[in-house]
């Protein structure tokens, strides 16, 4: 090892490209298997924690699909599935939606005719739902307000939509900022957007006014930056008319008494309701993990030719170390080195290379994984403090240190090949 460290101290610029190189690829991949790993960490936990053990869809929905049908008969379900099995504890009918708000200023100037120049409604998602049938599930938290003040569903009123209307909503702090509005504030709810300002006047005419309720922090469950929540026929009433014929839900959200028999229950409630396909948690991390594997598939064959080129430049330096000392190499022969321990010189002297690349590559991983890591949870919102996109543990610091003795073993081979077929004689009677 001496010898090796000496031969770096001699040519400190071509070493420090060398295991600068080495460093960055190995340092790449390291990055990729921390993130994926953070992902599917926090994923796992997240769900574990939301109370939520089997998710129901429309029949022949896929887990991979990217719309959901809707579930017809969503408040009978609610009932009807507890009823079904007795594990279930709750079977909570969630309708999610696209709407357009409007706060009580742009009404104001709306009507008067003097709306600034750029000012529209604005677009959230809500999610309509029965407050009091989430027990179990996790739901945002109230921050400000009472919340919802009915129990049930009371405009539902058991099917016939003739019962009071509540016009209450509660709305998440990034929505209530937007809005500019606080408890006790109305605003304006419609599935359209007004074409123009000229148009807000109508627009306001057939929204729903609806009275904020609460403000809640952010949801992650629902990934949008600004969110709504309001009673499942007011939001039914607003998209589908709210009719027996439309009780519909987009998803049922279910929590089991003993999670542990999760799939027991998921094959007693598609027998029982043939219209439902119903996803386990297990499934749902596996398709989480399917679409983590692939980016961290691709990701690694990247890091991996990454690594190659690290490799092939280092194994170039090696073999130009070689050369420019083969003369000493030869006289070490000659004063009785044998062919193999000039070959384990090279071979340390790559080894070395590599570590020194290691000491630069994780550093790098590590802050560039972080730095990623703040950007993705500042544009992503709503993702509780506990989540991280990076996970460093010592399964990935082995990966480094295994890619790292690899690379420097891949690229000692020529070169010590060569070294220890130097012929001796000529080499010392070269000028």
């Amino acid at each position: 090892m001496p010898y090796a460290f000496d031969a770096i101290r001699r040519r400190p610029g071509r070493s420090a490209l060398t295991s600068l190189g080495i460093g960055l690829a190995v340092g790449l991949v390291v990055m990729l298997l921390a993130l994926s790993n953070g992902v599917t960490a926090s994923a796992t936990e997240l769900a574990t924690a939301s109370g939520v053990d089997l998710i129901g869809a429309s029949a022949n929905t896929s887990i991979s699909s990217t719309e959901f049908p809707p579930i017809s008969e969503a408040h009978h379900l609610a009932t009807q599935i507890p009823q079904v099995d007795s594990n279930v504890v709750t079977a909570s009918p969630w309708l999610i939606a696209d709407l357009v708000f409007g706060n009580a200023s742009l009404w104001r100037d709306a009507n008067a005719s003097s709306v600034p120049a750029g000012w529209t409604p604005t677009g959230s998602g809500t999610v309509g739902w029965i407050p009091t049938n989430n027990a179990g599930i996790q739901t945002p938290d109230l921050y400000n307000g009472t919340g919802f003040t009915y129990p049930g569903d009371p405009h539902y009123d058991n099917g016939t939509y003739l019962g009071p209307v509540t016009h209450e909503i509660m709305l998440d702090q990034a929505l209530a900022s937007v809005l500019h509005v606080g408890v006790g504030s109305v605003v304006w709810a419609s599935q359209v957007s007004p074409g123009s300002v000229a148009e807000l006047p109508g627009w306001y005419a057939n929204a729903t006014p609806f009275r904020v309720v609460g403000i809640s922090g952010p949801f992650w469950l629902i990934p949008s930056a600004l969110l709504a929540f309001v009673y499942l026929s007011e939001l039914q009433m607003i998209v589908g008319g709210a009719t027996s014929g439309t009780d519909y839900a987009s998803v049922l959200l279910i929590h089991l008494k003993d999670p542990t028999t999760a799939g027991a229950d998921q094959i007693r409630i598609q027998a029982a309701f043939p219209t439902l396909t119903i996803f386990t948690l297990t499934q749902i991390l596996g398709a989480i993990q399917h679409v983590v594997d692939l980016y961290r598939t691709f990701g690694t064959l990247i890091g991996l030719i990454g690594i190659v080129v690290a490799a092939l430049f280092a194994t170039t330096v090696l073999q130009m170390s070689v050369d420019d000392r083969s003369r000493e190499l030869a006289l070490l022969r000659a004063i009785g080195h044998s062919r193999w321990s000039i070959g384990v010189f090279v071979v340390e002297e790559s080894l070395l290379l590599a570590g020194i690349g290691l000491a630069i590559g994780l550093p790098i991983a590590y802050a560039g994984a972080n730095g990623l890591n703040l950007y993705l949870l500042h544009l992503l919102n709503g993702l509780p403090s506990s989540f991280s996109f990076v996970g460093f543990d010592g399964g990935v610091i082995l990966s480094g240190v295994v890619l790292v003795t690899v690379v420097g073993l891949l690229a000692a081979i020529a070169p010590a090949a060569r070294a220890m077929q130097l012929p001796v004689a000529e080499e010392l009677r070269a000028p």
